[in-house]
This record gives structure tokens, C-alpha cells and sequence, in this order.
């Protein structure tokens, strides 16, 4: 058995069947360990993007993303990805291949130092060594799953993986079991500030995603009648048309001006699972411990300063809920006045959603279009905001974006490794062109693999959030627009279908039969420039 071999069986036992990336002659027995292990490994054009796709079949299966690259540029473009990973708690496992140590004194094409260059954005960032390579294949795998999860990196020199040992009985640790927070004063008088709330309201956030921990947040927020607002990659945890709902949070000042008189008026805030690295600096301190009771409850230490708590928790999110909650009956709550139906109603109308065409109507069709478990991916950009805000989710894990790094270029790959975990899932990417023109190889990928993405682009010829930012400051117009792109050609010449959709028919109908396609389809919507205005 060779280390390669070693590393791809304990991939293989934690849940891995496809990996991702650009193969070059430093990884080849890599890639052969993988296949032989039962891990596909699939082509992208592009390390970056292959680092999405990755991520992709994390939402939808749970086991960590793979992404293999050669030494030196190879090594050099998963860096985004990465970083973005360990920003979004993504438990990503990045294989680069490289020269041997020896070799390395004499010889330096292509070669530097990645174990320093990856270091700063990864929970550890390792060379494999010729001894005990299970155990500390089973120590990453374990750390990048662990809370918070996050990336970690591997450089394995070409003589390590090839190397022959012996098969011995493999190094295994069992993962910790979830906890809950201790009894005592603290939970004592979050649980008494529980009981005696009027106007209880939930922020939640990731970790309720990640540690399959939305069922029991629902429960808790129905039984003390607690609205829910949850930051965009935590959507869906309390299925959105849930009259306690009150949808997304984080980069839209709009959706936040319906969303701050709710908190002002909350006399118990439950942070559950949040985590401020996905808000806009508008929710720096958004609440005053000093006036309200504010209980954290989190996975892991956090260490922002974004805002203040009266008690934090450092537990499982869901085993947390079930601790404060147990035996505790709720007061009668403002559920029963008109604040938060108003406000739900409020925001249904607040982003352009009645109009007859502009990017909210395109959202709220192919919303309405697709089905209840239907997944969304979307790209950096102002169409990204107003998505997150209008776009209805009614399941964890069913809107994916880069909300921590915010990286163009990601809504293509996230939707191909998604729709390649889940099949049976209807996939959408919404993308800017901007975004779209960064990943274009990658409709290719799509072709190939036969996977029948719906690909909603937004036509504007402008980098729309950047060109309003330079307008709101006053400053001329510079590096933002573009000659538009005949998207639909382009789609139709790699092997995809391709509309162009300028009203709403036109655009569900696309979408409709995009659903039972052989292949993506591209629906290229034009949109007018500066259509965000007073919308997000």
C-alpha cells in the first residue's frame, strides 16, 4: 500500500466520492490512489472553481470537499479558494503535489514554499511525512470537520506518495460527541430571561447549518414564538413561509431598515449559531446587552467584536436550544400582535418584487418556477444581496454563496458540485456577466459531466454594486462597464441551451424545461443599468 493510498482510503471512510481540480505530473499517483479508493476525480478548468465544486457536494452530503492541485500555479490558485473556505467554515481538504525535500535543495522550477503560503488561511497546513501518515490523515480530516469546520492543506512530496508500507490496522479517533452548556448560574438566568420575555427573537447563523441543528431551532422558535431573522448561508433553517420567518440578513441596508425596529423592540435576543463574518458593518453592535438580555449560543469561540452578549455558550447549537428551552414555558409573545406580520409583509414588496421585469421579478419567477428543495447558488454582486433578501428558502443548505470572502465567480462551480451530489435537486446559478466571464471554461465542465444546471445571468454590461458604490461616493465612472455578451451564443457553442429572456414568460418557460434538460441552459436576462437603485 502506498501513503497515497493511505490518504484516499481514510477520505474515502469520512464520506469523500469526488474530488476535484487540475492534475499535473506531481499528483498523478495522487489522482490514481483516489480512483482506485472509489473517489472520482473530476477536471475543472480551473483550481479556484474546482475548490467550489468541492464545497458544492459538502452542502449537500456532509462529507469534506476535496480539491487536488500540481506544485507551484496549481498550488498558487487554489489560494482564493481556500482562504474563502476558511472564511465560510468550509472543511475543505486541499492536496498539492510537490518535489521531494532533497530534490528541492537543487532545484527550483516552480517550486516555493506552500506549506507558508497556505499556513495563514487553513487550520493547519502540513508536508506529509514518510511515518505515520494514517494518524495524521486522520487528524486533518477529523480538524477540518470539527468546529468551526474549515480548510486544511496537505503538500505531498511525489517519493512520500508513492511510497510502500505496510498496511497496518488504520489510525482512527472517534469524533467528540455533541454537548450541551453546564448547569449553573449562567444557564439559570438565561433560562429565567427566557421565561419571562414578551418579545423573544432569534438571529441565526451558520453553525445551526452545520450542525444539522435547524429542526430543533424551528421547534424552539415556534414554541416561544420567536421570529427568526438568519444570515444568508444560515436561510432556510425556519422554512421561509413560515408566518415566523422574517428571511435573510446581512449585506442589504434596505432589508435591514424592516429588520432593525424588530431587534429594537426584542426584549430577548437568542444568537443562534451566528456568526458576524457574513454581515455588512451596519450590524456592528447592532443591540445594547445593558437594555435587553442577549444569550450566545456558538460552536467555537468567536472573537470579532462585531456586537456584545449578555452570556455566551460555547456548545452544540442544537443540544443548546434543547438546554434552554427544557421545562421553560414561554410568555405570551408579540406573535400575537401585528409587528411581525407587518414586517414580513413589508419586506415581500420592499426589493422590486411586483415589478413587471428587473432583477427581483427574474428572481421571484425562477423562484416560483422551481421546487420547494430547489437549490440556489449565487455569484458576489448586487444580485447577490437582493437574491439572498427575496429568494425564498425553505430548507437548510439551499441557498450557497461566498458570503465570508465574497468571491466572484463562485455561483457556476458551487451549482456543477451540487448537482452532481444531488441529482435529483433542481440546481440554479444566478451570476452577474462580470462574474460569469471570470468562469466561463467552466459551462464546459457542465457539458461534460451532463449535469442540467439552470444558469440565470444578469445582463446590465456593469459591474452594478461597484458602479453604485462610485456613484453614492461621488466619483467618476471607471472600470465597471462592458460591451454586453451574447451569452446565448456562447452557451449554444459549448453545448448548452441558451435564451434570451426579457420578461417573465419568457424566462419561466426557460426554466421549466430547463428543469428536464440534457444539458445546462443558460437564460441570459437583460436588465437595465442601475436597476439596483432603491432595491437593495
Amino acid at each position: 500500500m502506498r501513503i497515497a493510498d493511505v490518504i484516499a482510503r481514510r477520505l474515502y471512510e469520512a464520506g469523500v466520492r469526488y474530488a476535484f481540480g487540475v492534475p499535473g505530473g506531481e499528483v498523478l499517483t495522487l489522482v490514481d490512489a483516489l480512483e482506485k479508493a472509489g473517489i472520482r476525480f473530476l477536471l475543472a478548468k480551473h483550481e479556484n472553481a474546482a475548490g467550489f465544486m468541492a464545497e458544492g457536494v459538502w452542502h449537500m452530503t456532509g462529507a469534506p470537499g476535496v480539491l487536488v492541485c500540481t506544485v507551484g500555479p496549481g498550488a498558487a490558485n487554489a489560494v482564493n479558494v481556500t482562504a474563502n473556505a476558511e472564511q465560510d467554515r468550509v472543511p475543505l481538504i486541499v492536496l498539492t503535489g510537490c518535489v521531494d525535500a532533497g530534490e528541492a535543495v537543487t532545484y527550483n522550477h516552480q517550486v516555493f514554499d506552500h506549506t507558508a503560503v497556505f499556513g495563514p488561511v487553513t487550520k493547519a497546513s502540513v508536508t506529509m511525512p514518510e511515518k505515520n501518515a494514517d494518524a495524521l490523515i486522520d487528524k486533518l480530516v477529523r480538524l477540518a470537520m470539527a468546529d468551526r469546520p474549515g480548510p486544511v492543506h496537505i503538500d505531498l512530496p511525489i517519493a512520500v506518495a508513492a511510497k510502500e508500507i505496510a498496511d497496518a490496522k488504520p489510525v482512527r479517533r472517534p469524533a467528540p460527541q455533541p454537548s450541551a452548556p453546564a448547569p449553573g448560574d449562567a444557564l439559570d438566568a438565561a433560562r429565567a430571561a427566557l421565561a419571562k420575555a414578551e418579545r423573544p427573537l432569534i438571529i441565526a447563523g451558520l453553525d445551526v447549518v452545520n450542525q444539522n441543528a435547524a429542526e430543533t431551532l424551528a421547534g424552539f422558535a415556534r414554541k416561544f414564538g420567536a421570529p427568526v431573522i438568519a444570515s444568508y448561508k444560515a436561510k432556510g433553517v425556519l422554512a421561509e413561509d413560515d408566518p415566523l420567518a422574517l428571511g435573510g440578513a446581512g449585506l442589504s441596508p434596505l432589508a435591514d431598515t424592516h429588520l432593525k425596529p424588530v431587534i429594537e423592540a426584542a426584549d430577548f435576543i437568542l444568537l443562534a449559531g451566528y456568526d458576524p463574518i457574513e454581515m455588512r458593518p451596519g450590524w456592528q453592535n447592532l443591540w445594547d446587552p445593558a437594555e435587553k438580555t442577549v444569550v450566545e449560543l456558538l460552536a467555537a469561540p468567536e472573537y470579532s467584536y462585531m456586537h456584545d452578549a449578555t452570556m455566551t455558550f460555547h456548545a452544540h447549537v442544537g443540544e443548546s436550544l434543547e438546554a434552554l428551552g427544557d421545562g421553560v414555558e414561554p410568555s405570551a409573545t408579540w406573535w400575537d400582535g401585528p409587528l411581525i406580520a407587518d414586517t414580513r409583509s413589508a419586506l415581500a414588496g420592499a426589493f422590486g418584487q411586483n415589478e413587471a421585469w428587473g432583477p427581483a421579478a427574474i428572481t421571484t419567477t425562477v423562484r416560483a418556477n422551481t421546487p420547494r428543495d430547489a437549490v440556489l447558488t449565487v455569484d458576489s454582486g448586487a444580485h447577490r444581496i437582493l437574491a439572498s433578501q427575496v429568494w425564498e428558502a425553505q430548507v437548510p443548505h439551499a441557498v450557497l454563496q461566498s458570503t465570508g470572502l465574497c468571491t466572484m465567480g463562485c455561483a457556476l462551480p458551487l451549482a456543477t458540485g451540487a448537482k452532481l451530489a444531488a441529482p435529483d435537486r433542481a440546481v440554479v446559478a444566478f451570476t452577474g456577466d462580470g462574474g460569469l466571464e471570470m468562469v466561463l471554461g467552466e459551462l464546459v465542465t457542465l457539458r461534460d459531466l451532463k449535469l442540467p444546471v439552470i444558469v440565470v445571468v444578469f445582463v446590465d454590461a456593469s459591474l452594478a454594486l461597484i458602479e453604485k458604490k462610485q456613484r453614492e461616493m461621488s466619483y467618476g465612472n471607471a472600470g465597471v462597464d462592458m460591451q454586453e455578451t451574447d451569452f446565448v451564443a456562447i452557451a449554444e457553442a459549448l453545448g448548452g441551451r441558451g435564451v434570451w429572456c426579457e420578461d417573465r414568460n419568457t424566462l419561466a418557460e426557460a426554466v421549466k424545461t430547463g428543469l428536464t434538460a440534457e444539458t445546462f441552459t443558460l437564460c441570459a436576462c437583460r436588465i437595465d443599468r442601475q436597476s439596483y437603485d432603491g432595491r437593495i
